[in-house]
């Protein structure tokens, strides 16, 4: 028996999906992201609490507090390697607002688990997803 062929509208389907499920997925690690505790710093606050730690590295005397500083100071320059540029959070609710629907209703996933995952009720009413009664 030979092989099925995928239709065109098959594919297309399966495309869909996947960018559906990107978005999704972009946008929940977005509000991961800032979901975090703590102040976030900006990538000029680092880069001078990297040149204070310098300041203070140079100047201090105790051997074991200099050591503690200069781990501070490489912490920092990893965090500072470590930040990305901003995402466009714009683009990315836009894209979560469209793709959110299909998706939720395709997977099956209620108005409730979005919100217990993080997603402001605002972008749930802007897709389209309405609220519903939990039932446990």
């Amino acid at each position: 028996m030979a092989p099925k062929q995928m239709t065109n509208e098959h594919k297309k389907a399966l495309a869909e999906g996947r960018q559906q499920a990107a978005a999704v997925r972009d946008y929940l690690a977005y509000l991961d992201r800032d979901r975090k505790p703590g102040r976030r710093l900006s990538k000029e606050e680092i880069a001078g609490k990297i040149s204070q730690l310098g300041a203070d590295i140079e100047v201090e005397d105790d051997p074991a507090r200099r050591v503690e500083l200069i781990q501070k100071r490489l912490d920092y320059e990893a965090r500072l390697a470590n930040i990305g540029d901003a995402p466009n959070v714009e683009a990315l609710r836009a894209a979560f607002v469209d793709a959110v629907k299909p998706y939720s209703e395709r997977k099956k996933i209620s108005y409730t688990a979005w919100r217990e995952a993080g997603v402001p009720a605002a972008d749930l009413a802007a897709a389209g997803i309405k609220r519903t009664r939990r039932t446990t």
